[in-house]
């Protein structure tokens, strides 16, 4: 085995066994420490570097440049949850100091690629969840790995991801996962490739559209409409009154996302569908249609039977941007249901009325870890002011869930907030770490954009 150990290594390891004093102790020690840092980091030698820096006695002080290359190095390896527990970064930059984009983008970027073959699902989950949200093209290769695991969810999120990283059109990964043995994979495949204007695969789609019964044949219909087959709205619009309840399902969400002002009369009329998911995924489709005309059907649907389809039609007239709807959405403040009044306070949020930070505030408090969940989703919609103390409460519950949801929240706020997600890189929950590194990353970039490869 210690042939396969480089010799800066070995030696390092020999001085932790044979408890021969470290380079550290001797005179010149800052500058001899660091030039074999430097020499061991520029010869790929990440792990003789950790070692390297586990080698120093505690309390004794390293230069900048050698904490820098020690970081970076446990970064390489993946092992960000060592460089986090020692407190590098925090060594490097201290509360008092600005932050340091240049660490910190990949040390939060490793966060979640050093779990996305985690033995746990949800943790993998998570990494690839985080990662289609970002659609970082440097990230590709381990979005294609992504398309080989066991998990259905993984391997949809990864083909997402390609789609939102802009690599879909020449991905042979994506192409091939065409041919998954899930459907909810092939549509995310066939999602992204749409998108990406892959017009060769046209023939595919059609074949698709024409021997499939199911949802699928809805994506491949939007897919040819996408690449210019207009004629295709028909099929798709006709689909939404099918009896099958997924075919509606897809149907509507596709004429959501289409944005046909010709579908607004179907997607108002679904409200009234006898099955509630579909009425609830109708309500999600108005507000991705964003028309003052959804307003209507959603007053409707915010006096719905079903809590579940009142609180996305709050959701949705917030999302119309209408300011005459906050007195609808202040009724439903009051809702029976807890999840609906979340609903009704996010809604109020998105249309600039601030006297719902006072319901946050209740929900934050609730007993259910997932109505204090969902008061950190609408925080991220609240100024910053009244925001950032919730969310700083909330990244400190008992339950993992609104740790979670509290630092998706931050990643959408202004303001002071790198230090609240650098601390949440700690928190005893994977996925909590891997959303605040994936917050840490959107805030990073909307002040300090990646440079694009030369």
């Amino acid at each position: 085995m210690v042939g396969r150990l480089s010799a800066g290594f070995v030696g390092i390891l020999a001085m932790l066994c044979l408890g021969w004093p470290p380079a550290v102790h001797a005179a010149g020690s800052s500058s001899t420490i660091e030039s074999q840092a430097r020499e061991l980091f520029k010869a790929g030698d990440y792990a003789a570097v950790t070692a390297l820096y586990r080698t120093l006695p505690a309390h004794t002080p390293a230069s900048t440049p050698f904490l820098r290359l020690s970081l970076l190095s446990f970064v390489r390896l993946g092992r960000t949850d060592e460089a986090l527990a020692l407190a590098i970064y925090t060594k490097l930059n201290p509360p008092e100091k600005s932050h340091d984009a240049a660490l910190l983008r990949p040390l939060a970027l490793a966060v979640i690629t050093s779990r996305v073959r985690d033995q746990k699902e949800h943790v993998r989950i998570a990494a690839y969840t985080t990662l289609a949200e970002l659609g970082l093209q440097e990230t590709a290769a381990i979005l294609e790995d992504g398309l080989l695991d066991t998990s259905v969810l993984i391997r949809a999120r990864a083909a997402e991801a390609i789609g939102k990283s802009g690599l879909a059109r020449k991905s042979g990964a994506l192409r091939r996962a065409l041919s998954d043995a899930m459907p909810t994979v092939r549509i995310a495949a066939m999602t992204a490739l749409a998108e990406a204007q892959a017009t060769d695969l046209m023939a595919r789609f059609t074949e698709i559209a024409r021997t499939d019964e199911g949802p699928e044949s809805i994506f491949a219909w939007a897919a040819l409409y996408q690449m210019g087959q207009s004629e295709r709205l028909a099929d798709i619009t006709g689909a939404a009154t099918l009896p099958d309840a997924d075919v509606r399902m897809a149907a509507l969400g596709v004429l959501g996302r289409l944005k046909r002002p010709a579908s607004l009369a179907v997607l108002s009329q679904a409200v009234y569908d006898p099955n509630p998911s579909v009425r609830a995924f109708t309500a999600g489709a108005l507000g991705e249609f964003g028309s003052p005309g959804g307003v209507a059907p959603l007053t409707h649907a915010i006096g719905d039977e079903v809590a579940m389809v009142r609180g996305v039609a709050a959701g949705s007239l917030g999302r119309l941007g209408i300011k005459d709807n906050r007195p609808l959405l202040h009724t439903l403040t009051r809702d029976p249901s807890w999840q609906v009044r979340a609903g009704a306070a996010e809604g109020l949020l998105r249309l600039g009325d601030t006297t719902a930070i006072q319901l946050v505030a209740e929900l934050a408090q609730h007993a259910d870890p997932s109505i204090r969940g969902a008061a950190a989703k609408a925080l991220s919609l609240a100024p910053v002011k009244q925001a950032l103390p919730m969310l700083e409460t909330l990244l400190h519950d008992q339950q993992p869930l609104p740790r979670l949801m509290a630092a998706m929240a931050l990643g959408k706020q202004t303001g002071a907030v790198l230090p609240l997600l650098i601390n949440a890189l700690r928190d005893s929950d994977e996925a909590v770490r891997i959303a605040a590194a994936g917050s840490l990353l959107r805030q990073l970039d909307r002040t300090h954009p990646p440079q694009p490869p030369r």
